[in-house]
């Protein structure tokens, strides 16, 4: 079963701040403490338990710059990772028992042989954020050896266990009072020995290509949001799993849109008649052009807000508004007969036709007074 985003879980954008965090976690530890949903104390504790664990990660800077950076394969053991899991050993490897397992001996620690997870940064503009694209990518990275299979051995021979460590990987070395394990020097803690190494890649199992892969990006992603692709990242050594590859997306600037989460703001400029007499403009929206209607008398940075012409909000569902702000534009460039009939516009006008600035020049000489 898919694990939820922890922002998601509680509640907050990938942006909020330690103090938001905190107060989302307790607001929803409250709500669904199991003592105060006795009617439905099993779905209460599966979800209690649910918002501890995005509280930990979050509140911990460490895993927190772990989990954006590779979601939840950065913080989950279990995933072969990057840490996380129990801080006493098992599952996620590190921790207390593989601490004490190098320094007196024992432990159970096995060779690594999964692949390392990679990351791409993909640039796409606004439309292609909004409506959701596929793009085409081109990455390097490490692929199974067709030759060997993986194995790392030459064709018709096969692997043996290093007969040093046992097949463990590790040996132990004494230090004065202390027995300490280090990587075998036999098979460079692989637990392994080829002795007729392949010849097309080395005896390492992988080889390095290029792999072009198709990446389905979804209607309303923003800027740091990250798209996992299991099994794509590099080949393990010798046979070992696949690492993932991470695809963190950056939305180019727009030149006319500003995103605001799901909203888009843009500047209209109007001219001074039809901000004066009324009328209407176009105004543009990611995919067409609009006519709203300006009433007589609209000022500068007015807003017309645009309902369901926004983004697609990618999890909760709904789409954002477009706010158009208007903003009227001098005349300039004016010859002498334009000026003298502003000039005589301008005398026959009375404070009536200016109660803003009325207002403002009252207070102003209030004030000085």
């Amino acid at each position: 079963m898919s694990k939820r985003d922890y922002y998601e879980v509680l509640g907050v954008d990938k942006g909020a701040d330690d103090k938001q965090i905190k107060k989302a976690y307790k607001r929803l530890a409250m709500k669904h403490h199991p003592d105060r949903n006795a009617d439905d104390k099993t779905s209460a504790e599966k979800k209690f338990k649910e918002i501890q664990k995005a509280y930990a990660i979050l509140s911990d800077s460490q895993k927190r710059q772990a989990y954006d950076q590779f979601g939840h394969a950065g913080v989950d053991g279990s995933a072969g990772g990057f840490g996380g899991g129990s801080p006493f050993g098992g599952g996620g490897g590190g921790g207390f028992g593989d601490i004490f397992g190098d320094i007196f001996g024992g432990g159970n620690a096995q060779p690594d042989n999964r692949g390392s997870d990679l990351r791409y940064d993909l640039e796409i503009n606004l439309k292609e954020a909004a409506e959701g694209t596929t793009v085409k990518i081109r990455i390097p990275k490490n692929e199974t050896c067709d030759t060997c299979s993986g194995s790392g051995a030459k064709p018709g021979t096969s692997v043996k266990t290093c007969t040093t460590c046992g097949g463990h990987g590790q040996v132990q070395v004494q230090q004065g009072f202390f027995a300490v394990q280090r990587p075998c020097h036999v098979c460079s803690g692989t637990g392994q020995k080829i002795e007729k190494p392949c010849g097309t890649c080395g005896g390492q199992g992988v080889v390095k290509k290029q792999k072009t892969l198709s990446v389905k990006i979804p209607a309303g992603v923003d800027t740091g949001n990250r798209i996992r692709l299991s099994g794509e990242g590099e080949a393990g050594a010798r046979g070992g799993p696949s690492g993932d590859l991470y695809v963190e997306v950056h939305v180019k600037k727009h030149n006319i849109f500003q995103r605001e989460g799901n909203d888009l703001y843009c500047e209209v400029p109007i001219d001074f008649a039809t901000a004066t007499l009324g009328g209407s403009i176009e105004v543009p929206t990611l995919s067409s052009k609009l006519k709203i209607k300006v009433p007589a008398g609209t000022q500068t940075g007015k807003l017309f807000r645009l309902r369901g012409k926004g983004i697609k909000a990618i999890r909760q569902g709904g789409t954002g508004d477009l706010l158009c702000q208007v903003k009227i534009e001098t005349p300039v460039n004016l010859n002498k007969k334009q000026k003298d009939l502003l000039k005589e516009f301008s005398g026959s006008c009375g404070k009536k036709h200016h109660p803003e600035s009325s207002s403002f020049f009252g207070k102003m000489k209030s004030f000085f007074e």
